[in-house]
C-alpha cells in the first residue's frame, strides 16, 4: 500500500481557536484520504498546533507518523527528535542553499513530495500564501483553514 503524506504550512500567529477545525481536518485526511505520514516545521504557531493535533490523534490512529522538517543542516544546528515526533527530516540537496532561503526552500521541497497540504494562510503577501499557490499549481490537494480570513481581510462577502 502506498503511503500518503501531508505537510502543514501556516502563519506563526495562529491561535488555539483553530484546534477544533484543524483536528477535524487532520482526522478526515487520515480516515477519508488514507494519509499516514505527516510532516511539520517547527517555527510558528500553526506548526505547533499541527504537531499537537497529530500527536493527540496517534492514540486513535496508531498507524500515523509525525516528522519534523529541519531546514538547517543537522551538523550546523543539531536537533533531537522532539517528544511525540517519530523522526526529523532534512531534505536532500539543502546543503548548498543560503541560510536565509533555507526555510522557504525546505517548504517547497515538501510540497514537491507530498500528496496533501493543510494550510492556514490568509496574509496576501506571505511565504505561506505563496506556498499554497505553488501547491495548487503542482496539483497538490490543499485544504486552507485560513480561506475565510482571506475574504474578511479583502472585505469580500462569500
Amino acid at each position: 500500500m502506498e503511503r500518503k503524506s501531508c505537510f502543514f504550512i501556516g502563519h506563526r500567529e495562529a491561535t488555539s481557536e483553530l484546534l477544533p477545525a484543524l483536528k477535524q481536518t487532520v482526522a478526515e485526511h487520515i480516515s477519508e484520504y488514507g494519509v499516514t505520514e505527516f510532516i511539520v516545521g517547527g517555527y510558528g504557531g500553526f506548526d505547533h498546533l499541527a504537531a499537537e493535533v497529530v500527536i493527540s490523534l496517534k492514540q486513535q490512529y496508531p498507524q500515523i507518523t509525525l516528522s519534523l522538517l529541519i531546514p538547517y543542516h543537522p551538523v550546523e544546528r543539531p536537533i533531537e527528535t522532539p517528544p511525540g515526533f517519530d523522526n526529523t527530516y532534512y531534505p536532500p540537496g539543502m546543503e548548498k542553499v543560503p541560510r536565509k532561503l533555507a526555510i522557504v526552500r525546505a517548504n517547497r521541497h515538501m510540497v514537491d513530495h507530498v500528496d496533501y497540504l493543510i494550510a492556514y494562510a490568509w496574509h496576501p503577501a506571505s511565504n505561506a500564501r505563496d506556498l499554497v499557490e505553488y501547491a495548487e499549481k503542482r496539483n497538490v490537494e490543499v485544504t486552507n483553514l485560513g480561506q475565510d480570513r482571506v475574504f474578511l481581510f479583502l472585505g469580500v462577502q462569500k
